[in-house]
């Protein structure tokens, strides 16, 4: 099964700021799409940002002004750079895409999820 790779999850303070980073294996051809969802304990796993393979975005109202996600279409990676975090924003990040194999066949894929604890 092809999935996603993520790191850069840890435990941060508040106001600090993290990158998360999302590869697909390198033997694809391309990615669609890029989006980031979050998880907290006993909530429902919610969109946290997008990134289309021309590189528009958008973002949850929650994060906007200190979320940014960003792509490397030539590595086939996204990132996630998360500024001023706030307690509210501890959960498990995963990533998400559609993965171009080189048979062309398109694969929906999920990251395995890293954990970002936002606490004093």
């Amino acid at each position: 099964q092809v999935q996603l790779v993520e790191s850069g999850g840890a435990l941060v303070q508040p106001g600090e700021s993290l990158r998360l980073s999302c590869a697909a294996p390198g033997n694809i051809l391309s990615i669609y799409a890029l989006h980031w969802y979050r998880q907290a304990p006993g909530k429902q796993r919610e969109l946290v940002a997008v990134i289309t393979s021309g590189g528009s975005t958008n973002y949850a109202n929650s994060v906007k002004g200190r979320f940014t996600i960003s792509r490397d279409n030539a590595k086939n990676t996204g990132y996630l750079q998360m500024n001023s975090l706030k307690p509210d924003d501890t959960a498990v990040y995963y990533c998400n895409t559609i993965i171009v194999l080189v048979t062309g066949e398109l694969l929906d894929s999920w990251g395995q999820g890293t954990q970002v604890t936002v606490s004093s």
